[in-house]
């Protein structure tokens, strides 16, 4: 499996880190660029220090206990999600449906593609 993150879309909400039964995801620091692309995302969705305003709009300031688009990780919300253990995916799919940005991506063996759409 490939497993990549759209970063310019993605919250910080950590529910990927939280539900892969497999350990796919680690939040990284928005502020290393190299860490945050450690994943196999096209160059036009690696994080570049900027969020898409669509996304910002949509959950900025949304009170639900998440540091939405904080810079770093405080181990429950903040900083940004980087598939770095594609491999392992099962293809459970829990990640897709809990990920608020919409940002993840899976491409199966077959080729078949998956995105993200928020419940």
């Amino acid at each position: 499996m490939d497993v990549w993150v759209d970063k310019p879309k993605c919250t910080g909400c950590h529910h990927c880190f939280d539900v892969c039964p497999v350990a796919v995801f680690e939040m990284r620091s928005r502020k290393d660029l190299a860490a945050a692309n450690a994943d196999n995302a096209p160059e036009a969705m690696k994080w570049t220090g900027k969020s898409e305003q669509q996304v910002i709009d949509k959950w900025g300031s949304v009170q639900d206990g998440h540091k939405h688009f904080a810079d770093e990780s405080d181990g429950t919300s903040g900083g940004i999600s980087v598939g770095v253990n594609g491999s392992s995916c099962i293809l459970c799919q829990a990640c897709l449906i809990e990920c608020e940005g919409e940002c993840i991506h899976i491409t199966d063996d077959t080729g078949t593609t998956y995105q993200s759409v928020y419940k």
